[in-house]
């Protein structure tokens, strides 16, 4: 099929969408697109979880090197967490990221705002100013400490039809701790963080959002006894969804080495921890997988476990793990694992698909080389990783964004 400029319009069909998608190529281009009897074709993935790092940490990531690794990833959608500088808590200062975000994304990118003023806990962001401009409210990276402020936010957010988002973590219960305080963490003289500084705020904030009625994200649950809460939560009508890391259902503590590459927040908890994430997310506990992609610089990293930052690079690599260590060990089906990455997120948050797919070659085996990843980020647990799975072309609104 030729458009009136003489570019070629091609069309695919998914297994696992309703949509037919279609991208515009130039007759130069015409060759790029392969065999569908080799590729799978699916939605463009979704990701509610990442770090950007623009404004104000740029030497981590930017906007474009961001984007253009979440369409390497196989996603056209993202939703950006609001620990910047400055803190998206004003229109003035999201102001500053949705600039960047117009001049140089290429996929969809939607910034948080702050649930409050500099992600402090002391004074609700206005959050009747900022609603509009974008698609929830979270203080990711902290926990809200004061039970009235996040009743306070969760009450405003329902008036506003908007969500709340929380990174759940009762801070008196950490204790200075950076990894999960088990086995390892005991053999090897680190200092720990429990499991209930995790679950003990979920348990508080469900009891509020089932008292409000408010909508209620968790963010990167780790811990059996947070499913196990929101399972409970799930059956008694409370409107709560929740995301896991592909980390936390692929690895445990058992894996962690002495490198900054293994130091994420939470943490990888037990193998009993894992295996009630898994639980989760085959009945449906667990909504979606969210790669929490949290770049930072090689020389912050190289400082092992206990004085690296937290947080690992995750885009490129979320669609492989997952299909290599839970569809083809037959953990969960691949229209499963497409729920979990691209459809229940869309749904949940209000995220329109459009013209938005991504093809894969399915049996293409590749190590994991984080000097080959788009990100500025490469710290990431799963190096020397072989993994099935290889994006070969992601579209946006019908144009090539990664090829």
């Amino acid at each position: 099929m030729m458009n009136s400029d003489g570019n070629k319009k091609v069309i695919f069909k998914s297994d696992f969408a309703e949509n037919c998608f279609f991208a515009e190529v130039s007759p130069a281009e015409e060759g790029v697109i392969c065999d569908l009897s080799k590729y799978a074709v699916f939605p463009g993935f979704c990701d509610v979880h990442v770090h950007f790092r623009e404004p104000g940490f740029s030497y981590k990531e930017t906007i474009k090197t961001g984007s253009m690794a979440a369409a390497k990833g196989g996603y056209t959608s993202v939703c950006t967490m609001p620990n910047l500088n400055p803190v998206p808590d004003s229109l003035e200062h999201l102001k500053e990221q949705t600039d960047i975000i117009e001049r140089d994304a290429v996929i969809e990118v939607l910034p948080y705002a702050a649930i409050t003023v500099g992600e402090k806990g002391e004074e609700l962001v206005d959050m009747e100013a900022l609603a509009d401009k974008v698609i929830a409210f979270s203080d990711d990276g902290r926990g809200v400490q004061s039970e009235e402020m996040m009743r306070e936010a969760m009450e405003r957010a329902k008036a506003l039809g908007k969500m709340i988002v929380a990174h759940c973590e009762v801070n008196e219960l950490l204790r200075g701790g950076y990894i999960h305080d088990g086995e390892y963490a005991k053999e090897h003289g680190h200092r720990g963080i429990c499991s209930e500084s995790e679950w003990k705020q979920i348990e508080r904030d469900l009891r509020l959002a089932k008292e409000i009625g408010c909508a209620y994200h968790v963010c990167h649950i780790s811990t059996k006894e947070s499913v196990e809460i929101i399972r409970k939560a799930k059956a008694e009508g409370v409107d709560v969804t929740c995301e896991t890391g592909p980390h936390y259902l692929v690895m445990d503590d058992s894996d962690l080495q002495e490198e900054g590459r293994f130091k994420m927040n939470p943490p990888l908890r037990s193998r009993e921890d894992r295996d009630a994430l898994i639980e989760g997310i085959k009945d449906g506990t667990i909504d979606m997988i969210a790669t929490d992609h949290a770049p930072h610089s090689a020389e912050e990293k190289a400082k092992g476990l206990e004085n690296s930052p937290f947080g690992i690079t995750g885009i490129e690599t979320c669609f492989p793990v997952v299909y290599t260590k839970l569809v083809k060990t037959g953990i969960i089906t691949l229209e499963k694992a497409i729920e979990l990455l691209a459809t229940n997120a869309r749904k949940r948050f209000g995220i329109k698909l459009g013209n938005d797919f991504t093809v894969w070659d399915l049996e293409a085996l590749e190590k994991v080389e984080p000097e080959k990843f788009i990100s500025m980020g490469k710290a990431t647990p799963f190096e020397g990783w072989e993994l099935f799975g290889k994006c070969v072309l992601t579209v946006k609104d019908g144009k090539i964004v990664f090829k």
